[in-house]
């Protein structure tokens, strides 16, 4: 079993005190707090190792690139990825979409083709689309979900047809929680040769990836979600893709040789990597893939489900309130709302009590349309969230509620 407390005791944040009362951390699916080891190691690579990666000849940019280099074979592990070159760091998961839109938008998405996506996506896998779409005369369609969040996929299957060209679905809902079926969407589209990409965004720091078996053509996450820092994230593509791309920004390190007349472009997986890249974030991301897998990643995932039944359960006391989200496979993300109350008011009244909650469309426009609903209060919980804070914070929503009625 965890120990719960030891692992509070690795995290400095939360020892603040918001107005006086102590911290009650929800809102990590926006971000996660970070441990003191990746704080450590992001300080240590500014004392002793900065120097520019992949340029130099002396110590420090040795020791640098070797930890950079080390950072992306890390990865490569935590995903269970063929090769080290098909990890491509990029700023984020965002970046990373906006990477596959781009260069595979390009190459193989023509006037008339389709992107199947779902809409329950966030906008970083809709707008990157979208301004594919102001380019190409390409078509959007979209897999609607049932009154539990769950996908269609019934609807899903029904919008394959000779011009579809790929499929970008998120692996778990940053709103409703609900873990979609990512090993069935990508057979079923693969059966008709279409490539699939996954935002796992939140789908990463609660459920273990692996990307051989998922058979998955690019996956995409950030670092900041799973305990490493902010400013880094990941795109895995499978090697056949990501050389039959073209690279999606041009200047240093993605380059083999530049003349006036001609450039050709480096190998896998720099020539994705243009300009210096974040290797301090890239081994502070190592540190926190070594801190996860340390604490024990299915110990983590019990516990997380363990405090998502705990609060939905202590919730379901309070009157008028409903959660939106009722899929029975979620990560720990509760999205609700209480009577009338407008969710802001609600956030900003939970913070003065001490709870960081985050409230607002959690940019899902489409799905809150879908939903009926202008947003949410969103409470998500990590591996340091405790029973005790669920119950301070069901009280402190009790408290809210009846203050706003």
């Amino acid at each position: 079993m965890l120990d719960i407390a030891s692992i509070r005791a690795q995290f400095p944040i939360l020892s603040r005190e918001i107005y006086g009362k102590p911290l009650i951390y929800l809102d990590n699916a926006a971000t996660s707090q970070h441990p003191q080891c990746v704080i450590e190691r992001i300080t240590d690579s500014y004392y002793r190792v900065n120097a520019n990666v992949h340029r130099g000849v002396h110590t420090l940019s040795q020791e640098a690139t070797e930890a950079h280099e080390n950072a992306r074979k890390r990865v490569q592990r935590f995903i269970n990825a063929q090769h080290s070159h098909e990890i491509i760091f990029t700023r984020g998961t965002t970046e990373a979409i906006n990477l596959v839109a781009h260069s595979f938008g390009e190459a193989f998405l023509h006037d008339g083709d389709e992107v199947i996506l779902t809409v329950m996506e966030h906008h970083s896998n809709i707008v990157p689309w979208q301004l594919l779409q102001s380019r190409k005369d390409i078509k959007l369609r979209v897999v609607p979900i049932n009154e539990r969040g769950e996908l269609d996929m019934e609807a899903f299957r029904s919008l394959f047809n000779e011009r579809t060209r790929l499929v970008s679905v998120m692996h778990a809902s940053n709103v409703l929680g609900t873990i979609n079926p990512i090993k069935d969407i990508i057979a079923y589209a693969h059966s008709h040769d279409v490539p699939v990409l996954v935002d796992g965004a939140q789908g990463i720091p609660h459920t273990k990836v692996d990307v051989q078996e998922l058979d998955v053509d690019f996956y995409v996450f950030s670092a900041h979600k799973v305990y490493g820092p902010t400013g880094i994230g990941v795109l895995y593509g499978k090697e056949k893709w990501l050389d039959a791309i073209p690279p999606y920004q041009g200047g240093g390190e993605m380059i083999a040789q530049v003349s006036f007349e001609r450039t050709t472009f480096n190998e896998l997986p720099y020539k994705f990597e243009a300009g210096t890249p974040d290797y301090v974030g890239s081994a502070a991301f190592a540190t926190a893939i070594d801190w996860i897998e340390a604490t024990g990643f299915e110990a983590m995932q019990a516990y997380e489900e363990e405090l998502l039944h705990y609060a939905t359960a202590r919730l379901g006391e309070i009157e008028d309130l409903r959660i939106l989200g009722t899929a029975p496979h979620k990560t720990p993300v509760i999205s609700f709302l209480v009577g009338n109350i407008h969710h802001y008011d609600m956030g900003m009244l939970l913070d003065k009590l001490g709870v960081a909650v985050r409230t607002g469309h959690h940019c899902a426009q489409p799905l809150m349309h879908a939903l009926g609903v202008e947003g949410t209060v969103r409470a998500s919980f990590a591996v340091y969230n405790t029973r005790e804070e669920i119950d301070a914070f069901v009280a402190a929503v009790k408290r809210v509620s009846s203050m706003l009625r």
